[in-house]
């Protein structure tokens, strides 16, 4: 027999309905509170993901074009009551605690025109802008108005890259002699990208470039981190069109050659021409390497024969958001890493040297730049 009585069994009810309100309150308190500028890059349906999920608020969408406002309104569910026409008019509304850019890479200036002066924090997808002067721009910007502006990469939510750093950082290879990075996939428009993505990304003026710009940036990104912010001596660069009937305005093809000072060399291959998928990253140190396969196996190597698994560190963000959350309440500076306007300008500053070695044929010194 039940000998809870009516007035226990109500209290306990209360309690339960209570507590449940409370912690989803809490919840919804501790999710980062976003404002997207643009739907044209592929990339947002990441954050749409998470939205559906409720892991992310978003406060508004400023977008121009109907029909992308359309589908993805129909796609995700989202209320009329997000949309917007511009950024501008976005945040006059509605007050987020980050602004993230989801448009061609020339605009991430014209967001930061809006966004900083505002002392409203944003987040660009990579890489940060299509030129050292836009780029400048930007970090004029940020230090004026005490803002952070930070950068997007896919590879930097990788438990390989992440703990292979560690690794360089203890000096556990011995001096960094040579890094290779090969990223890119077999063709934007051969993998399915949205035709409002292919747009911009296939446009010189838009991206800045094709592969060069879209997959040589990560290369430039990682590098950078690796060489502790430093600038590299030189930069030599290749570029090819080997589908000019699928991409005539740009390359779809590059390799980079980066000299640092201390005799360290990094080649970036860029591609989107790879028969895959790839993201890959290997160092060479003096007496070992590391081989960054994908975002969940590292191989450490003696020899070329002599290989095992490395254990990997998990303790690093998952994500994007968990990062931004992060930085904005001060748990992580950010600094010096792979996200940081300080990395992002010098990575800029290589794919600008990239695309003037290859239209000239010939290396590009950066020392006086």
């Amino acid at each position: 027999m039940n000998t809870m009585s009516v007035p226990t069994f109500r209290f306990s009810t209360l309690f339960f309905i209570t507590t449940l309100l409370f912690l989803t309150s809490i919840q919804a308190q501790e999710r980062l509170k976003v404002a997207v500028a643009g739907l044209s890059h592929d990339h947002v349906h990441t954050l749409l993901r998470a939205y559906r999920q409720q892991e992310v608020e978003i406060l508004g969408i400023a977008e121009t074009n109907t029909s992308l406002v359309d589908r993805y309104r129909r796609n995700y569910d989202l209320p009329d009551s997000l949309f917007f026409k511009t950024v501008d008019d976005m945040l006059q509304a509605v007050h987020p605690d980050v602004v993230l850019a989801y448009n061609a890479i020339s605009e991430h200036v014209e967001v930061a025109e809006i966004c900083l002066p505002l002392r409203v924090p944003l987040m660009v997808e990579k890489p940060l802008a299509v030129n050292n002067e836009q780029a400048r721009r930007i970090a004029q910007l940020a230090a004026t108005h005490h803002t952070p502006v930070l950068t997007n990469y896919e590879t930097t939510w990788y438990d390989s890259n992440q703990t292979l750093k560690q690794w360089v950082e203890r000096g556990d290879i011995g001096r960094l002699k040579k890094v290779i990075v090969k990223d890119g996939h077999q063709g934007p428009r051969e993998i399915g990208c949205s035709e409002d993505f292919l747009n911009w990304l296939t446009d010189p003026e838009k991206n800045g470039g094709g592969a060069l710009i879209d997959f040589g940036c990560y290369g430039a990104n990682l590098m950078t981190w690796l060489m502790e912010g430093e600038r590299p001596v030189a930069v030599t660069a290749v570029t090819r069109q080997l589908k000019p009937d699928r991409y005539p305005l740009v390359d779809d093809d590059a390799t980079l050659i980066l000299e640092y000072k201390g005799g360290t060399t990094g080649v970036i291959q860029a591609s989107w021409d790879w028969p895959y998928s790839i993201k890959d990253l290997q160092v060479y140190g003096e007496n070992t390497s590391l081989h960054a396969v994908d975002p969940g196996t590292l191989l450490r190597y003696s020899s070329p024969r002599k290989q095992g698994p490395v254990p990997l560190v998990t303790t690093y963000f998952n994500d994007h958001l968990s990062y931004l959350k992060a930085v904005l309440n001060g748990d992580t500076d950010g600094t010096n890493d792979l996200s940081s306007l300080s990395n992002n300008l010098i990575v800029v500053e290589i794919l600008q040297a990239a695309r003037e070695s290859a239209a000239r044929g010939e290396r590009v010194l950066l020392n006086n730049r």
